[in-house]
């Protein structure tokens, strides 16, 4: 008698999903031939919620996938019209970055920023390594963000430092962690579940970059309630299926000023009467926040 479960996928490995079932149990599944050519773009991704059926003893088959309520999405790098879903249906998702060992790419917080405003997607910003900011850099370069709105997480994994401040905000949901290799999320991740020990490596000294060393996106639980997606470190960040003509709008700080340019379509770059750049000029939005807006407009073609 063949069994039916429902559960969220855990990790993929090539056609093979393992899947969390509701009962706690761990199973491989495979998906069925018409879900392949029914669905277009990444047919199954970390956090998808699943039906599937048992047939015999150990194969399981997924035979149905749920509507994504919404997905942390970016295009892959290096090709043209094709998406990467790094994580399915979270409830937040936290960009980590390190304060030094590797530099922060703010160009790519921004970008990774950008892609959870157009999902919907509760993001926040984790600053880790501050036992290495000597000079106290760390809230002057990271501040922007909180100015933004965006809850900014101050941390040191390996001195323990604002980890119980972190702690509350991951219980009983789905967190994606993603940013670059090297910043240290799988040694957080490790030191929030200590029953999941996930390897780590050191930077590299010549080119002071991280190693990848998360190779797939995985659904950890958490004792405490909730779960964290690990994913791989990220090279580059390209928008996928993010309309440009909003972009303004996934600058929060921007939203005090939109709509009251001189002109309905101004695209906040070089028009006069531009409430936006006015702002810029008075300190009220980031200067540099502002050139990241500008960048993003023109490599995107907006």
């Amino acid at each position: 008698m063949s069994e039916v479960c429902t559960g969220i996928v855990a990790r993929v490995r090539g056609p093979v999903a393992d899947v969390l079932l509701d009962d706690g149990r761990v199973v491989p599944a495979i998906p069925r031939g018409t879900l392949k050519r029914e669905k277009r773009g990444t047919l199954l991704a970390v956090g998808d919620r699943v039906r599937l059926v048992r047939k015999g003893e150990t194969d399981w088959l997924i035979e149905e996938i749920a509507p994504r309520e919404r997905a942390l999405v970016r295009r892959w790098p290096d090709t043209l019209g094709r998406q990467d879903v790094i994580v399915a249906n979270p409830d937040q998702a936290l960009f980590m970055f390190a304060v030094r060992d590797p530099h922060p790419r703010l160009q790519m917080l921004d970008r990774l920023l950008v892609i959870a405003e157009d999902n919907e997607i509760p993001a926040g910003v984790i600053v880790n390594k501050i036992d290495l900011d000597e000079k106290g850099m760390a809230r002057e370069i990271f501040g922007d963000y909180e100015r933004a709105g965006y809850p900014v997480y101050y941390i040191s994994v390996t001195q323990g430092i604002g980890l119980d401040e972190l702690r509350p905000h991951l219980k009983d949901v789905i967190t994606v962690f993603a940013g670059p290799s090297g910043v240290g999320k799988s040694s957080l991740i490790n030191v929030l579940e200590p029953t999941v020990q996930l390897p780590v490596a050191e930077i590299s000294r010549k080119w002071r970059q991280g190693r990848h060393t998360t190779v797939m996106a995985q659904l950890i639980p958490l004792r405490g309630g909730g779960y964290i997606v690990d994913t791989p470190g990220l090279r580059e960040v390209g928008l996928w299926g993010v309309d440009v003509d909003n972009l303004d709008y996934y600058f929060p700080e921007f939203r005090p000023y939109l709509g009251k340019c001189r002109f309905n379509d101004c695209r906040h770059l070089d028009e006069p009467g531009c409430a936006v750049i006015e702002a810029v000029e008075r300190e009220e939005i980031s200067l540099r926040r502002y050139e990241s807006y500008v960048n993003i407009l023109l490599s995107e073609g907006g």
